[in-house]
């Protein structure tokens, strides 16, 4: 009796740690990364769509907006790519949305791809790696905010594509006062892609096949 008390305590004690180092590590990775994140040359650049009100993007959008104008300008990749639905009702999409804000700043047409499916990050990712590898691209630069880069990363990766991220600098999501909120929400978003999400994404693959 003392025996399988002690094999439930260690099994329990056991248990209660891999609970917290698990969610601590990820938790580390993802302010890591949102602090050291670093754009690299790529064949282009993917705007993460973000809430948009009748065509003019929110304050988090047009932060993004902004930090894909910069890298686009510094050379780092030829093309940007807008992706991201609309809520019901709404006249633009937040992909429409980024797109017409970069014309307005004098992006190329040409230069520019809009995506309009997306309602999360997920949906969002595999739409433009779907477009990527029907055009034979293999590498982007992420743009989006910095504690969403992780996971955003990850989820391009898993799907074959070279990821590197371009975190905003300006915008709500840029906050300090904001980052322990959005590293946490983040770590549970994280934790439920790798259990759930990417479970649906290989399901889907053998459907496929």
């Amino acid at each position: 009796m003392i025996l399988l008390f002690r094999i439930f305590r260690r099994l329990f004690t056991f248990l209660v740690l891999l609970l917290i180092v698990i969610p601590g590590y990820f938790f580390y990775s993802i302010w890591n990364e949102g602090h050291k994140a670093k754009p690299l040359k790529s064949d282009a650049i993917v705007i993460l769509g973000a809430a948009q009100f009748n065509g003019v993007p929110s304050d988090i959008l047009q932060a993004r907006i902004d930090r894909a104008n910069q890298a686009y300008r510094a050379g780092l990749a030829p093309r940007i790519i807008t992706v991201g639905a609309n809520a019901k009702g709404d006249n633009y999409t937040e992909a429409s949305t980024s797109r017409l804000s970069l014309i307005q700043s004098r992006i190329a047409k040409s230069a520019l791809t809009s995506i309009s499916i997306g309602r999360d990050t997920l949906s969002s990712t595999i739409a433009y790696v779907r477009y990527l590898k029907s055009h034979s691209l293999s590498s982007i630069i992420i743009v989006t905010d910095p504690y969403h880069c992780y996971r955003a990363e990850a989820e391009a990766k898993d799907l074959g594509i070279k990821a590197s991220c371009a975190a905003t600098t300006t915008g709500p999501a840029s906050l300090q006062e904001a980052a322990w909120r959005y590293i946490v929400r983040e770590t549970g978003a994280y934790l439920a892609y790798k259990t759930v999400g990417q479970f649906g994404i290989h399901l889907t693959d053998q459907i496929k096949k």
